[in-house]
C-alpha cells in the first residue's frame, strides 16, 4: 500500500560543486600569488559520475565569486549539455536558489562525460559562465571486490588523482 509522503529536499552534499579562481586574498598580496603557474590550464571540475537510468539534483554555488556582496545571488540561468543526440544527458528541470543554481538531469550514455556549461547572470549585473563535467557510467550493476571499475568501452574509471576506482571487499 503506497501513501502520500511529505517532501522536505535539501541537495545532497555529494553534488555541490562551487565556483573556482576566486579566493579573497590577503591585503598586500601580489596579484600574481594564487596565480596558475604559466601555461598551466585548470582542470574541469566534475560532478561524481551518475548512472543513466539516475535523475539527481547538482548543485553549482557562485557564493565565492560574490565574495563581499553576499546580497547578490542568480537573476537568469542557462545550461547548455554536450554531447547531444539520442541516450543524451538531459536536463530534466534548473532552477536558483540565492547564490546556487539546480539542475536535475538524467538520462546519458554509459561510458560519456558529458559537458554541462552554465551561464549565469546576477541581480548585481554580473555573469559568469563555467562548465561542469559529468561522467555517465553503469553503477546498477555491482563489481566484485577488489576489481577496477571499468566504462562500457573497457576503460577504467579514475579518481581525481587519476587512479583506477577498485572496489572494496
Amino acid at each position: 500500500m503506497s501513501s502520500s509522503v511529505t517532501h522536505s529536499w535539501t541537495p545532497s552534499a555529494a553534488r555541490i560543486l562551487a565556483i573556482t579562481g576566486f579566493w579573497p586574498r590577503p591585503r598586500g598580496a601580489p596579484l600574481g600569488a594564487m596565480a596558475l603557474p604559466a601555461g598551466a590550464t585548470p582542470a574541469l571540475p566534475a560532478w561524481p559520475p551518475k548512472d543513466p537510468a539516475d535523475v539527481l539534483d547538482y548543485v553549482y554555488d557562485i557564493a565565492p565569486a560574490l565574495f563581499g556582496d553576499e546580497g547578490d545571488s542568480i537573476f537568469q540561468l542557462s545550461v547548455t549539455i554536450a554531447p547531444t543526440g539520442t541516450g543524451a544527458l538531459t536536463l530534466a528541470t534548473s532552477s536558483a536558489n540565492g547564490q546556487r543554481a539546480i539542475l536535475w538531469l538524467g538520462a546519458g550514455q554509459s561510458g560519456t562525460t558529458y559537458s554541462v556549461t552554465l551561464a549565469i547572470a546576477t541581480v548585481g549585473g554580473r555573469s559568469f559562465q563555467r562548465t561542469v563535467l559529468l561522467p555517465v557510467i553503469s553503477l546498477s550493476s555491482e563489481a566484485a571486490p577488489g576489481s577496477v571499475l571499468l566504462t562500457d568501452d573497457g576503460l577504467p574509471i579514475l579518481d581525481d588523482n587519476g587512479d583506477p576506482i577498485v572496489v572494496e571487499g
